[in-house]
């Protein structure tokens, strides 16, 4: 023990702070209040100048081994308060394991993804089946077998990512209609879904990547009665038991006759507003009868068989049954967006 009274009265006082702390930031007051900047002892060391130069060695080396046993004080004593300390978090932080399991909130379907639900319901119904096939795609099953020539204009109709001279990301889902073709026999009745891909610039309503949806039914006798019988009823069980549609001659390669099909607008009921642009109609899809030199493509005889085949974008659908007016929201996992649609009806 320290014989110079001051060391000795501060020395004893930090041993019995050390000893009495109850946590480690009681130890830390004490830590700074000892041996901090303006800690007692520091305080000692500084004030050696005003006492007498004789004493200054003996004081001196009396505050530094006063220094060094309240470090090695405080440094026992705050192992054991760490240990002290972990274990009554443990004994705080236990489980109660009789408790009730909580049931974590059930997440927003995506509007896309609930469309598509929706679109498959529909189509199921009518004896359809899903089919889908790969995103990256040959020049054959995306434009050749579907008798788009090499040379021929429509292909500038689509604008398309080219990975190589021959393969490319599929510009729509026609390709997996051949392929299912190709795989079996009349009857087919298939809906086909999936990513698409075109060079568009992103804006309000184009993206370079969208979801598409095709139908396509092939046997014999099948007629452009059945395909707008089809539609009639996909439109009013998308868009409400008022709907009904309208086709309008158009031209793709791969069907001949082929239409435009527009649904009218659920909105003002057909008498034009806003929404529908002042024409009481809205666009939806495009459609018609399956040419004769796809079904030669894939093996089939046009005098024995005839089809039908349709495609609209699932984008386009979702936009006009929920009013959004910006494609883009479908992609920014917007939170504040996609709590407004809910789980999948029953689910």
């Amino acid at each position: 023990m320290a014989a110079d009274p001051r060391v000795r009265e501060v020395l004893e006082r930090a041993l019995a702070e050390v000893a009495g702390a109850r946590s480690t930031s009681d130890l830390e007051q004490v830590r700074v209040r000892t041996l901090g900047r303006a800690g007692q002892l520091t305080t000692l060391l500084r004030s050696l100048g005003a006492i007498p130069a004789a004493e200054r060695p003996k004081v001196g080396e009396e505050t530094n081994r006063a220094k060094a046993e309240v470090e090695a004080a405080i440094a026992a004593r705050l192992e054991g308060l760490k240990a002290e300390e972990h274990r009554r978090t443990l004994a705080a932080d236990r489980p109660d394991l009789t408790l009730p399991g909580r049931r974590p909130p059930p997440g927003p379907v995506h509007p896309l993804t609930r469309v598509t639900e929706e679109i498959i319901e529909v189509f199921e119904g009518l004896g359809f089946s899903v089919a889908e096939g790969p995103e990256v795609e040959s020049d054959y099953y995306n434009f050749a077998a579907l008798n788009f020539p090499t040379d021929h204009p429509a292909r500038d109709m689509q604008d398309t990512f080219h990975l190589s001279a021959d393969t490319l990301l599929r510009t729509h889902t026609s390709p997996v209609q051949i392929r299912t073709m190709k795989a079996q026999r009349p009857p087919v009745r298939i809906i086909c879904l999936g990513k698409v891909y075109r060079r568009d610039i992103l804006d309000a309503t184009h993206s370079p990547m969208f979801h598409q949806v095709e139908g396509l039914a092939v046997d014999t006798h099948i007629t452009m009665a059945d395909l707008k019988a089809t539609l009639q009823l996909f439109a009013r069980e998308m868009f409400g038991a008022k709907s009904t549609v309208r086709f309008r001659p158009s031209f793709f390669p791969f069907t001949e006759p082929s239409a435009e099909v527009d649904v009218r607008c659920f909105k003002c009921g057909g008498d034009g507003c806003r929404f529908c642009k002042e024409s009481g109609w809205l666009e939806i899809l495009g459609s018609g009868m399956v040419h004769p030199n796809v079904l030669r493509n894939v093996g089939y005889d046009p005098e024995e068989v005839t089809g039908w085949a349709f495609g609209m974008g699932i984008d386009r659908v979702a936009l006009l049954k929920y009013e959004i007016d910006d494609i883009r929201l479908f992609f920014d996992n917007d939170l504040r967006f996609l709590q407004q649609f809910g789980g999948l009806p029953g689910r």
